[in-house]
């Protein structure tokens, strides 16, 4: 058994509004088919198709304000209620409170204490190392979390060798952005097949993507469906390289964000949580906020 957690960064179930609202008109066959043809919005609510569960969930946590990725991020991975420790929520980096709490304990490091294998699948570009090696920028929570478990984050040699795929699964960026074109770029579907056959070298697995609460924040709405429609690509390849009998896949989130272009702040909407595989059941059993992973992905496994 094994899992492969798949998290993007700011996206919320929010209106049927098409003017603000990238997941009322993006074209996400595969998603809207795990959810008996619906599409994620506020009113949603529970969904369980053959293959997979959906289920709102809460990112507030009892803290008043907006959650932000620091603490969210902090509180998927560590099973406890960050911000309210904290007392605020708080991001997007995490501050030191919340970096004792992710170095005290978190799945990453669980898993390998258990004597099994975990790691973030992401590989990022040598300009990151070098920021976070001279201390001009913090690691996220969820880097924070596989870098206290004793992983080194990823670059460019597990990028080549397919051991890691680039944050926005395609690598394309790379190429357009980072002027990195002697890097792999796969299609979406090619990427979700990797990351598959990547995660089975790990009894959990993790792969982080930013750009969705990037353009949450900024825009335009067409960025937002475009993200939307390449991650339906990656999770088709997902579904057809997965068993359901191996474990699961679960798609998850830290706060709402790009649900509202225009908005330029996070909400305080539900997210989404979306498990695929025969064991869907057994993990969503009163499941209902960030902090109700741990202690089932820990159970699965058997931590």
């Amino acid at each position: 058994m094994h899992i492969l957690m798949l998290f993007l960064d700011g996206i919320g179930l929010g209106d049927d509004d098409p003017t603000i609202n990238p997941f009322a008109i993006a074209n996400m066959p595969t998603l809207i088919g795990l959810t008996n043809g619906k599409r994620w919005l506020r009113d949603t609510g529970r969904q369980e198709s053959e293959r997979a569960l959906f289920i709102p969930t809460d990112p507030c946590l009892g803290v008043p304000g907006r959650p932000q990725s620091g603490t969210g991020q902090a509180a998927i991975l560590t099973g406890v209620n960050v911000p309210q420790l904290i007392g605020e929520h708080y991001g997007p980096k995490p501050n030191l409170p919340t970096r004792e709490l992710i170095a005290k304990d978190n799945f990453f490091k669980q898993v390998k204490r258990a004597g099994k294998k975990a790691a973030l699948l992401d590989a990022y570009p040598q300009g990151l190392h070098y920021d976070i090696a001279r201390g001009k920028t913090l690691r996220s929570s969820i880097q924070q979390a596989a870098f206290e478990s004793g992983q080194e984050l990823f670059g460019m040699a597990e990028l080549k060798a397919k051991q890691a795929l680039t944050p926005e699964w395609t690598g394309e960026s790379w190429h357009s952005y980072l002027k990195l074109y002697d890097t792999p770029v796969y299609s979406a579907r090619e990427a979700g097949h990797l990351l598959v056959e990547i995660s089975r070298n790990y009894d959990f697995a993790f792969h982080s993507h930013w750009m969705t609460d990037h353009v949450g924040h900024r825009g335009p709405l067409q960025r937002g469906v475009e993200l939307l429609e390449l991650f339906d690509g990656v999770v088709a390849g997902v579904t057809e390289a997965w068993n359901d009998d191996e474990g699961l896949v679960i798609v998850t989130s830290d706060h709402g964000n790009m649900e509202h272009i225009g908005n330029r702040n996070h909400t305080e909407n539900d997210i989404p949580t979306l498990v695929i595989g025969n064991a869907k059941s057994a993990f969503a059993d009163d499941f209902h906020d960030l902090t109700g992973y741990v202690p089932r992905m820990a159970r699965l496994l058997d931590v």
